[in-house]
């Protein structure tokens, strides 16, 4: 089943320096260069989050139901992988909170962090964290107006790294690794996402992972997965 009869998420393009996993694919010069050295005009800001390691989710409701989804945008519950299956747990246990937040048509995407993948993680509350929210035009929200939904429901935001001017990745790096946050990486963080935001919306995203980065090393023997949260907590 197909709750929004549309993928829950889609792939973001990287930078040049950044490692491409398989079916990726880079962002234009142009793009990146507003990006990592000169915004096109007062008008772009500029917004650097942490890349976290985990399974693109997320929550829609639609006819007054709600429904957990996976990147792909079937329903959660019928996923072949478990860690799914507790996100639909999750989820179902704050069915009233996300009736309260979302209006039919929309959605909120995040990033379920219970299972390690190629990171494992620290996790001070929940194992999600927040990242994206689509009105029931499947517009994006300003990340400022995402926030503001995030802090009234209790729930996490990712790691904002900067906002404001272009920068690079090499000027980024020293705050990307100080590793702070309330889900904080046991190893060198993934990497980054770059957001533009203009004139009232969301203009473009781009992405940088590191090059020696893992991805999957801890899913490798499927019979006894790698946790980071203790999964008899959801």
């Amino acid at each position: 089943m197909k709750p929004l009869g549309i993928k829950n998420y889609g792939s973001i393009p990287h930078l040049s320096i950044s490692k491409l996993g398989a079916g990726d694919h880079y962002i234009n010069k142009g793009q990146e260069d507003i990006l990592t050295l000169k915004k096109r005009d007062k008008h772009d800001n500029i917004l650097v989050f942490e890349k976290y390691d985990g399974s693109n989710v997320g929550i829609a409701k639609i006819d007054n139901n709600i429904y957990p989804i996976t990147r792909s945008g079937y329903a959660a519950k019928t996923s072949r992988y478990v860690q799914h299956h507790y996100f639909d747990k999750w989820v179902q246990k704050r069915r009233s909170l996300f009736m309260d937040l979302l209006k039919n048509g929309e959605r909120i995407v995040g990033e379920w962090m219970a299972q390690a993948h190629g990171i494992t993680y620290t996790i001070k509350y929940e194992p999600i964290v927040f990242f994206d929210f689509f009105n029931d035009n499947n517009e994006r929200l300003l990340f400022n107006e995402l926030k503001l939904i995030l802090d009234k429901y209790g729930l996490q935001p990712p790691r904002k790294l900067h906002e404001g001017e272009a920068l690079s990745v090499k000027e980024l790096l020293p705050i990307l690794n100080k590793r702070t946050d309330e889900i904080r990486s046991n190893e060198m963080p993934e990497g980054m996402v770059f957001r533009v935001e203009r004139n009232g919306g969301v203009d473009f995203l781009a992405k940088y992972v590191r090059n020696d980065f893992e991805p999957g090393k801890y899913c490798v023997n499927t019979n006894d997965f790698t946790w980071n949260y203790n999964i008899n907590k959801i």
